[in-house]
Order: C-alpha cells, then structure tokens, then sequence
C-alpha cells in the first residue's frame, strides 16, 4: 500500500474502533455487555438495522436523530468516532508501520479512559491495567523510550501523583484526586517514559487552566471545589506528547 494511503486507513480503522469505544462507554459504567445484543436506540429500544451502524454516515443520513422516536442521538457517539479517526489518521501518518499501529492503541485507550472519566469521573483498574502493560509491551515494537525508561515511568507516575493525593488528603481532610488517577499517570509512563512525565503534568494542568477560564466566560462559577477530569486532562497531553516523540527520535517517515 502506498505511505499516503496508510493514514486514510488509519482513519477508516478509527472509525470503526470508534464505533465500538462508543457503545463501551455507554454499556460499562450501566453493566450491560459490550459484544452481546444488537445494538439499539436509547430512548425507545429500537434495533438498529446494519445501514444505522455505519460510522458518521449513519448519524448525517439520520439528521442525528432515531427514525422511529425521532429522539436526538447522543452527540457523544460520533464525537468519540471522530475522535478515534483522528487518532488513527494522526498515529499512522507519523509512523505508518507498527509503530503507527501502536501509537494508534496507545490513543485509543487513552480516549476511552478520557470518555469515561468525563461521563463517569471513572478510570478503571482494568483498562489503566491494559494501558500500562501494553505500554510495556510496545517497547518490542518502539525502541525508544527503553524498557527501563518505561518501567521506571510506570512506578514514577504512580508514586508521585499517589504522594500528592494523600499530601492533599491530610493537609485539606478531602480528597482531591480520584484513585485512578496515579494509576493512569502510571499507565502513561510506561509510554512515554519517565522523561516526558512533567510535560504530563504540566500540561494537564495548562488545560486544566483553559477549562476554568472557559468556565469563567460562560458565566459559570469556579471554585476550589469545582471537579476536573484531571485523567481527561492527562490523555488531552499524552497523546500529541507520543506524536512529538515519535517525530523528534526520527521515526516520522
């Protein structure tokens, strides 16, 4: 396939694995299964015939809304399709190879864990699990950052964010990060690497400025008890972070 193809069908693969994140962000959180049952409107239980699950398509053929209730369908769901497309899209045109392939998980999951954290102020165990072994297991495939680098991210990430959580425990008598965060911060350091874990943190917090300032001029109140995704924060930054690494250890084509 010719390199300039391979980022369109990182983009189609997105799509596709978008549609999918979509319908695990939606089943999870509420218990019902993933891969069983036929998929269906929300409001009236209609099921989707094979046209209604393509993809965006479906969703622009439909005005966005159900054929049968005529009930608005969730903007979150093509919002996340698109969102994966563009990961792929991105993932494999800075690296269309296995490299590309394994940035484009890296991105996804850190899309998924992004959605969830938003919806549900949820980061599970096992997809911060399957964020940090994956992450291992990549250096198989990326050279750089090494094993070690990866494993000491994995620990660093952890540890630091832990000790802030429980400093703010004490000092404030309240939580102030939720459990899955040091796991998450772990989970991308065994990406990354323990280098690019400030850069992490600090643009997390950038965003994080960004949200309450956009707060501010829509009028909404902010205050130090306001909650922020801090694991949506962290995926917005570790992601384009992958993209710069991949590109400044010259492995963008």
């Amino acid at each position: 396939m010719p390199d300039f193809l391979i980022p369109t069908a990182g983009v189609f693969l997105g799509l596709i694995i978008g549609s999918f994140l979509a319908t695990l962000i939606l089943r999870w959180p509420e218990g019902r299964s993933v891969v069983s049952g036929r998929s269906s409107c929300d409001d009236c239980g209609l099921q989707l015939r094979i046209w209604e699950l393509i993809p965006v398509v479906s969703y622009v053929l439909q005005s966005g809304k159900c054929r049968q209730c005529g009930k608005a369908i969730a903007h979150d769901h093509i919002a996340i399709e698109l969102a994966a497309a563009l990961i792929g899209g991105l993932a494999l045109f800075a690296a269309p190879d296995l490299n590309g392939l394994a940035g484009a998980f890296f991105g996804w999951l850190l899309l998924t864990l992004a959605a969830l954290d938003v919806r549900h102020q949820w980061l599970p165990d096992r997809l911060n699990a399957i964020l940090a072994m994956s992450g291992l297991t990549a250096c198989f495939v990326i050279a750089v950052p090494t094993l070690t680098d990866r494993l000491i991210g994995g620990f660093a990430g952890f540890a630091s964010l832990a000790l802030v959580a429980a400093a703010y425990r004490r000092v404030r008598g309240r939580e102030g990060l939720g459990g899955g965060d040091p796991k998450m911060l772990g989970a991308i350091g065994c990406w990354l690497g323990w280098q690019a874990l400030p850069l992490v943190i600090l643009g997390a917090s950038l965003v994080g400025i960004l949200v309450a300032i956009s707060w501010r001029l829509r009028g909404k109140a902010v205050a130090s008890d306001n909650m922020l995704p801090f694991g949506s924060l962290m995926a917005i930054t570790a992601f384009p972070l992958w993209l710069y690494q991949t590109a400044s250890n010259g492995l963008l084509y």
